[in-house]
């Protein structure tokens, strides 16, 4: 399960940090998650609030901030959204790395990502730091 990977790698880095930081408590963790990265939130948030059980994550509130993809066709010369994929298995739109003004193959620029973009923390039960 790739959700369960990344939730894993977050704990590690955030723990880290606290750390680091002389955290008593984390109290929220906001990602920055592309489009193209294949995370599916839900599963992801259940993931990280399984494995951060009786640790200083244990009542962090994990905070997603999806973002659109960018692709750029080497063709065309086309930068912009990528072309979606109106699947009917999946029932949703799925965003594809084919260009949707020539159609032929397209490089992502960014969508990839997945992100720790802030850590809000807790030092001692009176005092919050982000």
């Amino acid at each position: 399960m790739h959700e369960f990977s990344l939730a894993t790698q977050i704990m590690e880095s955030v723990l880290e940090f606290a750390q680091a930081h002389g955290a008593a408590e984390v109290t929220k963790v906001r990602l920055r998650v592309g489009e193209l990265a294949c995370v599916e939130a839900e599963q992801l948030r259940f993931c990280f609030h399984s494995i951060t059980r009786e640790t200083p994550l244990e009542k962090a509130v994990l905070e997603i901030e999806p973002f659109a993809a960018t692709v750029h066709c080497l063709h065309c010369n086309y930068q912009g959204p990528p072309k979606y994929w109106e699947g009917a298995i999946a029932g949703t739109s799925i965003p594809t790395l084919q260009c949707p003004r020539c159609t032929r193959g397209a490089e992502a620029l960014s969508g990839h990502e997945c992100e720790i973009k802030s850590v809000q923390f807790v030092n001692s039960p009176s005092e919050a730091s982000v």
